[in-house]
Order: C-alpha cells, then structure tokens, then sequence
C-alpha cells in the first residue's frame, strides 16, 4: 500500500479525538455504578462495534481467524488483556485526577512504553538510527514526551493551586495519590495495545489476502485483541456488581427511560471509544514503514484534545498565568511533533 504521511497523520488525529471525547457520554449516566456503565460501555466497545464493522468489511472473516498461526492469535489476545488492565485503571485515573491531568500523566507511559519498546525489542531501532529519515522521526517522538512532560507539569501545577473543594466542584472524586499510582500502572499496561497490533500482523495480512481493503486490514486484528480487553474488564466489573451488590443496575427497569438513557449514553460512549482505533488502524497502513510511531502519533492527539475538553468542562478555571502558560506550551510543543513525526515518515518514502 503506498504510504502517505500527511492523511496518517490526520487518521490518528481523528482517532485521538475520539478517544478523547468518549468520557463525556459517561456523564450523563444517572444512578448506575461506575462498574455497570463501564461494562456495558465497553460491551459496546470490545465486542458489539469491533465484529459489527469487521464482519461488513471483511469478508471471510472467521476463516481469517481459523487460518491465522495459533501463536499469533494467543498474543495478540494476551496483549489485549494486558491493555484491558490498562484500560480498565484508565477509567479509575479520570475519576481520580481528570480528564486533564489523568490522561496527560497515564498517557505520558503508554506513549514511552508503546512507541519505544517494539522496536527495542524487535532489533528496528538500531536499523534506523543511521538514516534521516529515523532520526527526524525518533526526535518527534522524544519532542512528544517533552509535551506530554510539561502538560503534566501544568496539571500539577493547577493541582497545587487548587483546593481540594476546588478541584471537587469538576471531579467529585479528585485524589491525587491515588491517581498518580493508578495513572502509572494504567499507561504501563495499555501499551499493550500497540504490541497487540504487531503480534497481530499475520492476522492482517490474512485478511487483505481474503478481500479486505489494505486500509482496512487491522479490523480482523482489534476483534481478538479487543476480546483479550473485554475478558479483563468483564471479570474485574462483575466482580464489582457482586462485591457492591449493584448488579441489578442491569435490569432495572422500574425508570424505563432512565434505563434507555443510560443504556443510549453508554452506547455513545463505547462506539466513540472504539472509533480511536477503527482510525489508528487506517492511520498505521498510511504513516509508511516506520509503524511504531503511530503510537506515538495516537498519544499526542489524544492528550492535545482531552486537554482542550479539559478547558472546555472548566477543569483549569482558577488556574494561574503561569499554569496557562505550561499548558499553552505542553500543547504547542506536541503539535510541533506531530509536524515532526509525520515529516520523518515522509523522509522514509522512496523516490519516484
């Protein structure tokens, strides 16, 4: 598939978008847990959109699966449980610090973690350190942890200027602590997910051979990692409804529209989740060879919108010039390497 940096670059964007906005539905939700939106949520995510989509795109797509390498399979899955961890904690850091800061600090290990470690791991790194075309792309990547480092530092700044009374008119459940624990151990694990799309190639390849559009060959490849992130989400939440007796939520219907409602903004909220990575996916066919920077592509758009629906719900109101400042900069700077990223893609593509 020829490669075209520009529209990669704008396909993750959209993805981060997406992702940054599919916390918002959640807030309409009324009297349920935080545990039985979060599944039905992601029921919506991790089963209902993913093999939806495939099954309408991909043709043959159980055949794919049945002929895909049993080892291939069982990582791409075990990695989506890895993320699934991830995942499911990331939910507990926007409860904890906010859309702002929350994804700012989780997503600062998740980028790290999920861009570098492949081609660490893989032996590609030392390969492209030599050529232009690597260097410009590895210096955007490093240009976006600079980002991600100082929109943190202006989160915690603000969370320093703030009072706890505060910070709890915007985020009921802000503590600190616990979200810097939680967000770290959530961006570790949801790198997992940029290993589940390269333990899932033969799963593409597969799929492109049985009819599915090139731009579209990772669909068949987010149906078994996703399944890996639904397992673990699913336990953890219905461990919950047990523990918290809150199981019931599910069918209740004693307030049929507010049953309807939740269910609705549940939905809207899962399928706007999974859309992150219908985009990843065509993003990644289109960045060019060096694959592992769509991750770090994923994470600087997610933080630059989730940062800007921050402002928007008045989580920084209060703050200080200063911390403006911070953020005004850590937003500047990530889309600087966007440009960056995006440009060492393009050094990459061979002359005509």
């Amino acid at each position: 598939m020829e490669a075209n940096p520009l529209l990669g670059v704008i396909l993750h964007m959209i993805g981060g978008l997406a992702s940054a906005s599919f916390y918002i539905p959640y807030g309409k939700v009324k009297k349920w847990s935080w545990e039985t939106y979060w599944l039905v949520g992601g029921f919506f995510s991790w089963i209902i959109a993913p093999w939806t989509l495939a099954l309408i795109i991909s043709p043959d797509l159980f055949n794919v699966i049945a002929e895909t390498p049993l080892y291939s399979l069982s990582w791409a899955y075990l990695f989506g449980v890895m993320w699934g961890m991830g995942g499911l904690t990331f939910g507990l850091t926007m409860r904890y610090l906010g859309i702002s800061l929350g994804m700012a600090i989780a997503l600062g290990y998740c980028a790290a973690f999920g861009t570098l470690m492949p081609p660490i791991v893989d032996g590609t790194l030392i390969e492209i350190l030599p050529t232009a075309a690597g260097i410009a792309t590895l210096i955007g990547v490093l240009v976006c942890l600079g980002g991600i480092a100082v929109t943190g530092m202006a989160g915690m700044s603000k969370e320093r200027e703030l009072s706890d009374e505060k910070k709890k008119e915007t985020i009921k459940e802000f503590n600190f602590v616990k979200g810097i624990l939680v967000a770290t151990f959530s961006g570790i694990m949801s790198a997992g997910m940029s290993y589940g799309f390269r333990a899932g190639e033969p799963i593409a390849k597969l799929a492109v051979e049985y009819g599915t559009p090139s731009m579209l060959q990772n669909l068949p490849v987010l149906c078994v990692v996703l399944a890996g992130g639904f397992t673990t989400n699913f336990i953890w939440c219905v461990g919950l409804n047990l523990k918290n007796r809150s199981g019931g939520q599910y069918f209740d219907f004693s307030q049929p529209r507010l049953w309807l409602a939740n269910l609705f903004f549940s939905a809207v909220a899962g399928v706007t989740w999974y859309m992150q990575f219908f985009f990843y996916g065509m993003g990644e066919t289109k960045i060019g060879p060096y694959k592992f920077s769509s991750w770090t592509l994923h994470m600087a758009s997610i933080i630059i919108f989730s940062t800007c629906w921050g402002i928007l719900l008045h989580e920084w109101r209060g703050s200080s010039r200063h911390t403006f400042k911070l953020l005004a900069t850590g937003l500047a700077v990530l889309i600087l390497s966007l440009i960056i990223v995006g440009y060492g893609n393009y050094l990459n593509i061979p002359a005509k």
